[in-house]
């Protein structure tokens, strides 16, 4: 048997993989280089490379080194955990419209962490990304118990999350309310936001980010069996329900650290893994890459564009992604009936 066709159809799928991260990969450089220099300080292109290269302690090297390198970094590790962990979060539920946002975690976390900030506004960091680890638990966990009734589905945990979500905004918006006095600053957060973020957020999310992503992927093989359905996944021997309990601890790690330090923000977790599916394939190997590059370069770009709705003054990146991802899932529903 003459094995040359399926030699070459490997090599093809091979470059165009290669290609694809390239594309994505560039397109995350581009973003990055427009977030450092685009601002109510303007940073040209030849003082950006000079106050990086020379270590000068200039005006440009201090905004670079102190606010917009961290806030980058950041974005990076927030627009990649939300993606990661959707696509996780659609392969375990074989639902198109599964995302941390719509399933109650991000509200979850969102909830928790604005109830300690009323009761107990000094605390560490430390423990505020246990608190939001804690939220993002309960949240899922809410929605998995509402959905779980009569047998579940996909469209009663579209509905039972999109309810909890519901549910649970309300009560941050009563506590907000009732607390204005120490809720001033967490009504821009909860928007989703990254302006504030410095080098501590970035070594906060670090460690998650690590883990979260060399854990999805090692996971990967398992989620494109576990994507195909539970009937195939035992077929070929898959312990579902740990791989499904290994699945959701990955899923609070990213989205509950990404909401600790830049808020529930919505959508990408949705949008990046149906790109990253038309662009890879169905293989988790390659879609889990893909999520995190896209996932990336989606929030720092927002977050570039979210500089020139009311410029000079600052906007929550989370209007950006609201605006990209509420007609994207309007299409799934119609698309997926």
């Amino acid at each position: 048997m003459d094995a040359r066709p399926e030699i070459a159809e490997i090599k093809r799928k091979s470059v165009h993989f290669l290609g694809v991260y390239i594309i994505g990969l560039f397109l995350l450089f581009l973003s990055l280089v427009a977030s450092i220099s685009v601002g109510a300080f303007k940073i040209d292109w030849m003082a950006m490379i000079g106050s990086m290269a020379y270590m000068q302690e200039s005006r440009e090297w201090l905004i670079i080194q102190n606010i917009r390198l961290p806030r980058a970094i950041a974005g990076v590790m927030v627009g990649a955990n939300l993606a990661i962990a959707g696509a996780i979060m659609q392969a375990i539920t074989r639902n198109p419209l599964a995302s941390p946002q719509i399933f109650g975690i991000n509200a979850g976390a969102s909830l928790v962490l604005v109830i300690m900030a009323v009761l107990y506004p000094i605390y560490t960091q430390s423990a505020m990304m246990m608190f939001a680890f804690l939220g993002a638990a309960l949240g899922g966990l809410l929605v998995y118990y509402m959905a779980s009734g009569g047998g579940m589905t996909p469209v009663k945990l579209a509905l039972a999350g999109i309810t909890i979500h519901l549910f649970l905004s309300a009560i941050i918006e009563s506590i907000i309310i009732f607390h204005e006095h120490s809720t001033e600053d967490i009504l821009f957060w909860l928007v989703g936001a990254i302006d504030g973020a410095g080098w501590n957020h970035v070594v906060m999310l670090a460690p998650w980010f690590i883990v979260g992503g060399i854990g999805a992927w090692a996971l990967s093989r398992s989620l494109t069996i576990l994507s195909l359905g539970e009937e195939v996944a035992r077929g070929l021997g898959q312990k579902i329900t740990f791989i499904r309990i290994i699945s959701v601890v990955l899923v609070i790690m990213l989205a509950g650290s990404a909401v600790a330090v830049a808020g529930p923000i919505g959508f990408i977790g949705l949008i990046i893994p149906h790109i990253s599916r038309k662009l890879v394939g169905s293989n988790y190997l390659h879609i889990i890459p893909c999520s995190a590059i896209l996932g990336a370069f989606l929030l720092v770009a927002s977050d570039v564009l979210s500089r020139f709705i009311s410029f000079p003054s600052e906007s929550p990146v989370g209007i950006v992604t609201a605006l990209i991802g509420g007609p994207f899932f309007l299409y799934l529903a119609r698309k997926k009936g």
